[in-house]
């Protein structure tokens, strides 16, 4: 560890400083040989903002790579999507994320984050993501990680890479039409369209609201038993979803099925079969099938990292109190864990470094 390195230090030579788009990034030239890192993080969320915090205060050499943008998934958010999420379960620093409004959108979270990332000075090279991840020699930690770009050395490793690589498919005849989408962005394109949303969450739920809200003709295809969930914690609709959703259905607006599957989709239709049995046939020019992701696990499984199924994910084998899976030095955060929420992604990593800090003084 360099503990006398300060947050906002000069970079040497093997670390440069580099302007994207208004965000810092840094440029970390290490070659098997240079210079090892005592922390590479490898995803730019939430939980690996939290990370890079955390190591930065307690004095890590640290690196934080992340394929896509800071906060990526928040990113892929629908514009102007309320989050579900009250502003003390979201911010990196108590009372710094002062929405406008009770909850804050899409776009305020993403400014929090972006802004947290460039005013802490994080390391971050955004746009890269991690291919490979290799033991070097047989002790605890010592990995080689490779990118497209670079191969970093680090001593540790932490792996938050989010949960939403992967949209889950219905596979079901027409589903890779270009008018399928597994992913909602916004409303407008679709006015005085037919739309049909299938799904049972909030993400579906919500893009039906938008949809039926902007003059689309819309179906949402629920399941009754998501539809008559009411428990918070078995992701039932949330309220201010729910209420709005069903004024649209009652003025008219938007169309309630509850339905057990699709059959088909076609260029003009989509094919259904109802609860109770009969097929159905609607008119329709876009459809949305928003019921999950699962996350990527390519990486961790390459490394050697176990899985254990939970519910209908993977979640990889980790101790419960120090988030180190069975590859030792190899550590795991965020919302592919059992503790996926974005308030447990955040703290989770200031629970962990501290023990990575301690492990790492152990090998000294």
């Amino acid at each position: 560890m360099r503990h006398s390195r300060r947050q906002n230090d000069k970079p040497d030579e093997r670390r440069v400083a580099a302007g994207r788009g208004g965000v810092r990034v840094w440029r970390q030239m290490s070659r098997p040989g240079g210079e090892q890192l005592d922390l590479l993080i490898i995803g730019a969320g939430p939980a690996g903002l939290s990370a890079a915090d955390a190591a930065a205060r307690s004095g890590l050499d640290y690196l934080v790579i992340e394929k896509g943008i800071i906060a990526d998934t928040i990113y892929r958010y629908p514009v102007g999507r309320t989050v579900f999420s009250t502003p003390e379960e979201l911010e990196l620093r108590e009372k710094s994320l002062r929405p406008c409004r009770d909850k804050p959108t899409r776009e305020e979270l993403l400014t929090h984050y972006v802004r947290f990332a460039l005013e802490q000075n994080l390391r971050i090279r955004t746009e890269e993501g991690a291919e490979a991840i290799d033991r070097v020699g047989d002790a605890t930690g010592n990995f080689l990680v490779r990118t497209a770009r670079a191969e970093y050395r680090a001593s540790r490793v932490l792996v938050a890479t989010g949960a939403m690589a992967y949209p889950r498919r219905l596979n079901v005849a027409g589903e890779d039409l270009p008018k399928v989408g597994h992913r909602f962005v916004e409303a407008y394109p679709y006015v005085r369209k037919d739309a049909l949303v299938v799904g049972g969450g909030n993400s579906a739920a919500e893009a039906a609201l938008f949809l039926s809200e902007e003059g689309a003709r819309t179906t949402l295809a629920i399941w009754r038993a998501d539809w008559e969930q009411r428990d918070p914690k078995m992701n039932a609709i949330k309220h201010w979803v729910r209420t709005p959703l069903e004024r649209e259905i009652e003025e008219g607006r938007l169309q309630l099925c509850f339905f057990t599957d699709i059959t088909a989709i076609t260029a003009r239709e989509v094919r259904l079969r109802t609860e109770d049995g009969a097929l159905r046939t609607i008119p329709n020019d876009a459809v949305f099938i928003l019921i999950g992701a699962d996350a990527d696990h390519t990486l961790l499984s390459r490394a050697g990292v176990e899985f254990t199924t939970a519910g209908l994910a993977q979640v990889p084998v980790y101790d419960p109190d120090t988030y180190e899976t069975n590859v030792p030095g190899l550590y795991v955060a965020g919302h592919f864990t059992h503790a996926p929420h974005i308030k447990q992604a955040i703290a989770v990593p200031r629970h962990i470094i501290p023990l990575i800090v301690h492990s790492l003084r152990a090998t000294v």
